[in-house]
Formats: structure tokens, sequence, C-alpha cells
């Protein structure tokens, strides 16, 4: 945690005085559950026993973070296995095989390792595609699977692409989206699932900025899952063991 940041995220925000590295806090979390929107009841099939054994593999290693700081901020462990848990429910969704369904959860288990801190990070994705190229055999391994150079493209291409809006897509971005565009698609949505940490309204979940039918389906669990880790982490967990305690509270594993 912190030991200089004293006002809440949601103040902190109010004055546009985020720091580079920005922690959950008591206040924020209260603000987050007092703004809970009006979910539209909705609730995803249960997981594959597969996709289930890969949430369980999904938390990564504080060191294949550029900066170890960032290991318990807003970018940190538990919005990365968020992430991933959201991009498992989203894979099994759409009924990916076992291959590409792994090959998700893998790019959004470490879409943002390479980033230096929590603001915007321009460069953040492609510096993590280049390092989980540089990595696969480590990644995999974690996950107790063997790339292929396909998986391992697809992937690295989703973590490039997560933190390129759409519109902002060059020919090169849009060539190498059509090359695996579903995968690209979900992590891009499971990060936008996660949003709801983020201490403005105007910066939670929003479809307008995704293509996932199911977008909006998923948006109370994602909330929900918020809420509980961050209130478990406040509470004295790690990062890891609160988001799967939501997982588990959740019976998602």
């Amino acid at each position: 945690m912190s030991t200089t940041q004293t006002d809440s995220l949601v103040e902190l925000a109010a004055r546009k005085e985020l720091p580079n590295h920005q922690f959950t806090d008591s206040a924020t979390v209260e603000w987050i559950k007092a703004n809970r929107p009006d979910f539209t009841p909705g609730w995803p099939q249960p997981l594959r026993d597969t996709t289930k054994a890969l949430i369980e593999q999904a938390a990564i290693p504080t060191r294949w973070l550029a900066e170890p700081r960032l290991a318990d901020s807003i970018h940190g462990h538990r919005h990365g296995l968020r992430t991933a848990v959201l991009a498992a429910l989203l894979a099994d969704l759409h009924r990916l095989d076992e291959s590409d369904t792994a090959t998700t959860v893998i790019a959004a288990a470490v879409h943002d390792c390479q980033r230096q801190h929590d603001k915007d990070d321009p460069g953040h994705g492609s510096r993590a595609a280049v390092w989980l190229g540089a990595n696969a055999d480590l990644v995999w391994t974690h996950f107790h699977l063997r790339p292929t150079p396909t998986d391992v493209i697809k992937a690295a291409t989703a973590v490039r692409l997560h933190e390129v809006p759409y519109e902002k897509f060059t020919a090169d971005d849009r060539a190498d989206h059509a090359r695996s565009a579903q995968i690209c698609d979900i992590v891009k949505a499971a990060d936008a699932l996660d949003r709801y940490r983020l201490p403005k309204l105007s910066w939670w979940p929003n479809s307008r900025y995704v293509r996932e039918p199911a977008f909006d389906q998923l948006l109370p669990l994602a909330y929900d899952l918020v809420v509980t880790s961050e209130e478990a982490f406040l509470s004295g967990a790690s990062s890891t063991a609160a988001v799967r305690f939501a997982v588990a509270e959740k019976g998602l594993v």
C-alpha cells in the first residue's frame, strides 16, 4: 500500500490530482457501493471445468511486473485476475474452444504487466505484447500448458490492442485484429468490465467502447467482483486471495 496517498482516490480524481501509483482506500470503496447502478438482472452460464482450471492459475507472479509497486495498485494483481475471470466467462459464453479460451485468459491475465504507472501510460500494451512473446514458454507453463506460435501471436495481439480504441486502429491494427478478432474483443471487453474500481463515474464500464453483445449481461457480476475483492483486500487479504474469495463467493469455481 502507498504510504503517501492520504486523500481518497475519489477526492484526488475530482481535483485531477491522481498520483502515478494509485491504491484503493475505504472511502473510495464506500463511494463505489453508494453509486451501485440499477442493473438489469443477468448471470453467466456455469464455467467449464477446463476454464475453471485456467482461472485457478490466472494470478501472475509479481516478478512478471515491470513495476513491482503496481502489484497492489488499481492496475495490479486484483485488476489482472478479475479481468482474466471476466475473459474466461466471455470465452465460455461464446463457446471458444479450449485452446482459444486459454489464449484469451492468458492475454487478459498479463495485459497490464508492463505498466510503469496507473495513469494512461501509452504503449503499455505494446510493451506487454513484446514481453509476452519473449516469455511465452514461462507464461504458458505457469498455466500448465504449452504454447504454439499461433497461440502466442493471438495473445500478444490482444494484449497489444487492449489499450487502443477501435476508432484509433491503424491499417496494421485492423489487419492484426482481423486475424484474432474474437479474442481481442473479449480481452478489451473484460478489461472494460473491471472499470468499476475507478474513482469517477464517467470512467465506469460503457458498452459504447467495446464490441461484445454480452457486455451488459456481465455488468452486475463485474461490479460485485470489484466490491467484494476490494473490501477483502482492505480487510487484510492479499490481492490474489481477495479476488479468489470474490470468485468463490459468486460460485464461479
